[in-house]
């Protein structure tokens, strides 16, 4: 969101923000209401959009590809040549290497599980099952819930992949309080490398994504487009 805004702003563009929690009605209905209010463009994020816009549409980490259309884009192509500290497949590999059998991955994203799904065709024995669940907070609090089922569960498991850092910080929360050492007794690895992941005791070990860079790029292209 702030590359998007930074950019826009920084061309002299107005901007509208809608927030759906992923209710699909609302989905439905935002971009119908937005292009009666004439916007000259939609910029989708985290949004699997059904129809097709009549206006310029770039989705960012959509998780499917956009209706056929020439307004249309996907920037997850685009951003295809910039770097990351390591990938999801690496992560969990060296996650997984690093911390013999048995380790337990919270849910990745629905861009995530491909390579998850990779990495437990390499290694069978090695990722024993996963948590998934759908919740509209953005809390540490997620976190901390499904770590405490799993430690509830009486599973024997030495590692785990959470879903984004913040639910990372709270699966780190729940493993103390239950005597864990990290990384001692669990190794615990997050996704998107927010700015606190550097300042957590430990350091939360985490895979980078360029989120204000894929904003930027998501807004440059809309406008390109327009």
């Amino acid at each position: 969101m702030s590359g998007i805004e930074d950019h826009l702003l920084q061309e002299d563009y107005f901007y509208f923000v809608v927030s759906h929690r992923h209710r699909e009605e609302l989905i439905e209905e935002y971009p119908l209401l937005l292009q009666q209010r004439a916007v000259e463009g939609l910029i989708a994020v985290d949004t699997a959009i059904a129809g097709a816009a009549q206006v310029p549409l770039v989705a960012v980490s959509g998780h499917r590809k956009c209706p056929a259309s020439p307004t249309s884009f996907s920037i997850m192509r685009e951003l295809r040549p910039l770097p990351w500290s390591i990938s999801p497949s690496s992560a969990t590999h060296t996650l997984l290497l690093s911390k013999a059998r048995n380790s337990a991955p919270t849910p990745p994203s629905a861009g995530k599980p491909s390579a998850i799904r990779r990495t437990n065709s390499a290694f069978p024995s090695t990722i024993s099952w996963s948590v998934n669940w759908r919740a509209n907070s953005s809390s540490p609090e997620l976190g901390y819930q499904v770590a405490r089922q799993l430690l509830a569960s009486g599973e024997n498991f030495t590692a785990l992949f959470a879903f984004n850092d913040i639910s990372a910080i709270g699966a780190i929360q729940a493993l103390r309080e239950a005597g864990k050492r990290i990384p001692e007794d669990v190794s615990v690895v997050g996704f998107d490398d927010i700015q606190s992941a550097a300042f957590q005791n430990p350091a939360l070990t985490t895979v980078r994504q360029p989120l204000r860079e894929m904003g930027t790029l998501a807004a440059e292209t809309l406008l390109q487009r327009i």
